[in-house]
């Protein structure tokens, strides 16, 4: 199912949740996770630089659509 992720924060979120449920190996005993932290902060800082470029190829993290588990 698709549904419509309009701000950051939700994107975030769904990302968060994502990478840990496709990745339970990551996710330490005590539920820090460093592996997920460091791919949410790559894609956080890719976004930046795609915002600063100004290209009318990036994504406007203000209005994205993904799947999205339910």
């Amino acid at each position: 199912m698709h549904d419509e992720i309009r701000t950051y924060a939700e994107l975030q979120q769904q990302m968060h949740y994502a990478l840990r449920e496709q990745h339970p190996e990551w996710v330490e005993p005590d539920g820090d996770s460093p592996i997920c932290h460091s791919y949410e902060r790559r894609f956080a800082e890719l976004l930046a630089l795609f915002a600063k470029s100004g290209t009318s190829s990036a994504p406007n993290p203000k209005r994205l659509t993904i799947a999205r588990h339910v």
